[in-house]
């Protein structure tokens, strides 16, 4: 993991762990020898078998969110406590974990109960991705646990007991709301009487529509979670500025919010962006409920707001780690096959590729060090990021080779994208002369009728008969693209 990466995860807004899942491929491997080809209903069977599974799992690193979430002192502190953290109804969970990833899913998610150190318990949403490159292993899971306690918390509540409301409104640790939709109804209703039928069709027609029913709003009182959450320091000053935290992309959510309303749909939850009074962003899961004894007017709702930006970040980064090459920060292999195929079922031509292969990274491991190759990778790495942009891709599609693809451009466009490479591979190599980069080069355009693997053998070809002529010392520096591909190397 770079110094980088390293922060990131160190620093992250929500529990992270890496860990190492390879002896439970190897029992899933001695499992499947075996004749199991269910998993999950042999796991039920017996849950020490998930026990089992459980115990081959490492814990190799965990971020200080973890720690402080579940109040270790350090990771061997809370690994040498795995068992208070995880009991009671865990190992029902954990078998959908492990079923998924029996059946070769690279990521999953579920909803659990954990416990802190000192016996706190904590519903927790969990989600894992495979990192990529150890698809085969399972040797480096990234997961995330967010605690969701108080969210799980509001929504049992609401539901096991009505009559406590005004207690949970007033100390509940999710941001609460209770507004007046009585005009909204009104608005509703007229329309209903006037004959229409497909509402969606007519706010389509009458956008004013939504937008007045969101004038008509009327907040009757929130609680101080809400003046946390808003960064307000009281409720006047919440509602005086309300235009600038429901704005941009709420009237969309709100339109859906109407239209479940139009269908009698008085309980309903959605995902929304607001915006707090300093101008942040938070990403926000809404729960709107009408009121027991409001159901004909609408006159009283809850609306419970949790924040749920951390888990975007996290989701946001998991993300980024399934398309991107962490050493690099280019795509990674997998981004680069989707994106063939994409261009593949697009009709759009010529579609031209670009095939680079890195001199000497093999000696320089050998010779330096792994740390010397991956400085290498890196600096190429940051040579493409500052040539490449959209609609443009490049990748790091295998230990030392890199490719581009260029929807829409023709050789003239490849010929030019060499010519930057080359000039940056310069500039680049007269800060580090005692280990300039060198790279072999290939590039093809497409022909009329042929398929994108066709077209990325031949760029490859090209750049195989580069790399070749570099060993023998025959290549000479070429003044166009119009020829052979040319080796890109310190000048």
């Amino acid at each position: 993991m770079t110094n980088f990466d390293a922060t990131i995860f160190e620093l992250a807004p929500v529990a992270m762990w890496i860990e190492d899942f390879s002896g439970v491929k190897r029992q899933f491997d001695q499992w499947r020898s075996e004749g199991v080809d269910d998993l999950r209903a042999y796991l039920k069977q017996d849950l020490t078998r998930a026990a089992a599974c459980s115990s081959k799992i490492k814990v190799l690193q965990v971020n200080a969110k973890t720690l402080d979430l579940f109040e270790a002192r350090s990771l061997e502190h809370l690994v040498d406590n795995l068992s208070v953290v995880f009991r009671d109804d865990m190992l029902e969970s954990h078998i959908n974990e492990l079923a998924e990833l029996w059946d070769g899913k690279t990521e999953f998610s579920s909803n659990a109960v954990n416990y802190s150190l000192s016996g706190r318990r904590m519903d927790i949403q969990l989600k894992g991705t495979v990192l990529p490159g150890h698809e085969q292993t399972l040797t480096r899971i990234l997961m995330t646990t967010e605690d969701v306690t108080a969210r799980e918390d509001a929504r049992r509540n609401e539901i096991e007991s009505r009559q406590h409301a005004e207690g949970l409104f007033k100390y509940s640790p999710v941001s609460l709301w209770v507004e007046d939709f009585s005009e909204i109804r009104n608005l509703i209703e007229d329309v209903r009487d006037r004959g229409i039928e497909d509402f969606r069709v007519f706010m389509d027609v009458h956008p004013e529509f939504v937008r007045q029913c969101m004038s008509e709003i009327r907040i009757i009182d929130v609680n101080q979670a809400t003046l946390d959450l808003f960064c307000a320091d009281d409720v006047q000053t919440l509602l005086r500025r309300q235009a600038e935290i429901l704005r941009d992309e709420m009237e969309k959510p709100f339109r859906e919010q109407l239209m479940d309303l139009w269908e009698g749909k008085l309980y309903h939850h959605r995902e929304v962006v607001n915006y707090a009074l300093d101008g942040t962003i938070r990403h926000i899961l809404l729960h709107f409920a009408v009121l027991p004894g409001h159901e004909e007017d609408w006159a009283r709702v809850q609306v419970a707001l949790t924040d749920i930006t951390a888990r975007k970040k996290a989701e946001a980064y998991l993300e980024y780690l399934g398309k991107h090459d962490v050493l690099t920060k280019l795509h990674n292999r997998a981004f680069y096959k989707d994106e063939l195929n994409r261009l593949e079922r697009k009709s759009l031509r010529p579609v031209s590729a670009i095939v680079m292969d890195l001199n000497g990274l093999k000696e320089a491991n050998d010779q330096l060090g792994h740390d010397a190759g991956d400085t290498l990778l890196r600096r190429f790495g940051e040579v493409l990021s500052g040539v490449v942009s959209r609609p443009n891709h490049a990748a790091r599609i295998g230990g030392d080779e890199f490719a581009i693809l260029m929807p829409g451009a023709d050789k003239k466009a490849v010929s030019a994208m060499v010519d930057t490479i080359n000039e940056l591979l310069h500039i680049n190599n007269q800060f580090y002369s005692n280990a300039p980069l060198s790279v072999a080069i290939g590039t093809a355009t497409s022909r009329d009728g042929e398929s994108m693997e066709d077209l990325v053998k031949r760029a490859d070809l090209e750049m195989y008969e580069d790399k070749r002529a570099h060993h023998t010392g025959a290549l000479s520096d070429k003044a166009s693209l119009a020829g052979p591909a040319r080796s890109a190397s310190a000048a």
